[in-house]
């Protein structure tokens, strides 16, 4: 019997804001200005299906970027991701325009319990019918922690140290209902079967937690998990949980190494290798024409500005750049300190100095330009050129960033996907009806996680 042909999984990388995550995107001539109205997102949703994407998920912050200057002021007068609607409510209003897209949104372990999380993804998964996913973030800064009643944020492998049990007790509570559990006779007034509905009763280092969940199993079993951990104790930490990762690499040949070092991540943690799907995220720039793409290109990188870079930078890191001399390197304890650590390492290697600055992290970062991260750019063909190869040898698949909205996923669906769809490499139709049975997932059951190393 022929193998089937491996085939793309495709994820839009999706903003509740009035920019994606390229923040000059608002300025693009053609984005459109309606991002408060649910008609903006369906309008993605119903392209996105189309294009028989398989999901669109949400990043998500929990403060307005501050920390650069101590001030919300450059972010509110330049857009720099001023606007964060709540992931999950817009979500829902993709959901009621789809019926095959899958849909994911980012909650964090550090600012919200388990139980709330539990049931939250739980209850959404039903009321799309199994198109959900989850993607777990740690957060990353003293903002997000000043709105939640904290002073400063915690120190990175805590905050995984944490994530770990909160997954656990998400995990545990998702099992409070087996499968099967509802009978639902009415004759005999048998509703469900109390043996298969099961306190959880964790009491751990971080949560203690009672349960049962009130939420009930879904069509694919629980939520999908999404991890976009790129240090050392991300990549444990997706290794031990992940289902899709969004894996952000700075170039081919980098690809391929850590490709090969989350798959065998995953498979020494007890895992099948083959059920996580690792999707690199790139920005798509497409035309009719090589010609036409370049121009789209230049008008894309002129629309931003310095301060795009250096709030963002400001807000990952946790530190406030405003008052430091531009080319003063930052100690080793400073270095030490910073929140986003796997962007600090690509600051380091690219930039070829232990100690970098500033102007180091603005340049070699890319942060807030058209340079922070690949770009596939040019027609169909040569767009989907580009994509086999990585596919061939680096990931499962892609997590697309727009540039303009919904310009870059029209074009996508337009010029791309055809071309993809003619060599095999994505589906003409979907295959099944959740989330799990398009990504190729396989469908929990409750305990199978337990056991993981």
């Amino acid at each position: 019997m022929t193998k089937p042909q491996r085939q793309m999984t495709l994820v839009a990388f999706m903003q509740a804001q009035n920019c994606t995550n390229y923040v000059g995107s608002w300025r693009h001539p053609s984005s459109m200005t309606d991002y408060l109205s649910p008609e903006y997102y369906q309008r993605v949703a119903r392209t996105l299906e189309e294009g028989k994407f398989d999901m669109a998920f949400f990043d998500d912050r929990l403060a307005m970027p501050d920390i650069y200057g101590a001030s919300h002021r450059d972010t509110v007068k330049h857009g720099v991701r001023a606007i964060k609607l709540e992931p999950t409510s817009v979500l829902m209003a993709m959901a009621m325009a789809t019926s095959r897209l899958g849909l994911g949104a980012t909650y964090s372990t550090t600012y919200y319990e388990p139980f709330h999380v539990a049931r939250l993804f739980a209850s959404l998964d039903l009321m799309t019918k199994g198109r959900v996913a989850w993607n777990v973030v740690t957060s990353m800064n003293n903002s997000e922690a000043a709105n939640f009643g904290h002073s400063e944020h915690l120190e990175h492998d805590l905050r995984y140290d944490r994530a770990d049990e909160f997954m656990e007790v998400v995990m545990g509570h998702w099992d409070t209902w087996k499968e099967g559990a509802i009978v639902a006779d009415k004759e005999n007034n048998y509703f469900a079967d109390p043996d298969m509905v099961t306190r959880l009763d964790h009491k751990g280092r971080f949560f203690n937690s009672r349960g049962p969940l009130t939420v009930p199993r879904s069509q694919q079993g629980h939520p999908v998990i999404l991890q976009a951990g790129q240090s050392g104790r991300g990549l444990a930490f997706a290794a031990r949980w992940a289902e899709v990762v969004f894996a952000k690499y700075p170039t081919l040949a980098n690809g391929v190494k850590q490709y090969q070092a989350l798959k065998d991540g995953v498979a020494n943690a007890g895992r099948d290798p083959d059920g996580t799907k690792i999707a690199a995220e790139v920005k798509i720039i497409v035309a009719e024409t090589e010609s036409l793409a370049r121009e789209q290109r230049d008008l894309i990188a002129n629309l931003s500005r310095p301060i795009d870079g250096l709030t963002m930078i400001g807000e990952t890191s946790n530190i406030d750049f405003s008052g430091r001399p531009y080319e003063q390197p930052f100690t080793d304890e400073e270095l030490a300190a910073m929140s986003w650590q796997s962007l600090r390492d690509k600051v380091v290697q690219v930039s070829g100095k232990r100690n970098p600055s500033v102007k180091d992290f603005v340049e070699a970062s890319g942060r807030g330009t058209l340079n922070d991260g690949p770009v596939f750019c040019g027609t169909g063909k040569q767009v989907a050129d580009q994509m086999e190869e990585w596919f061939k040898t680096a990931c499962d698949g892609f997590v697309l960033s727009g540039t303009s909205v919904p310009g870059t996923y029209e074009d996508i669906v337009r010029l791309v996907v055809p071309e993809l769809q003619k060599r095999g490499l994505f589906r003409k139709e979907y295959g099944d009806t959740t989330l799990r049975g398009n990504l190729g997932v396989p469908k929990p059951r409750a305990g199978d996680w337990r056991g993981r190393a």
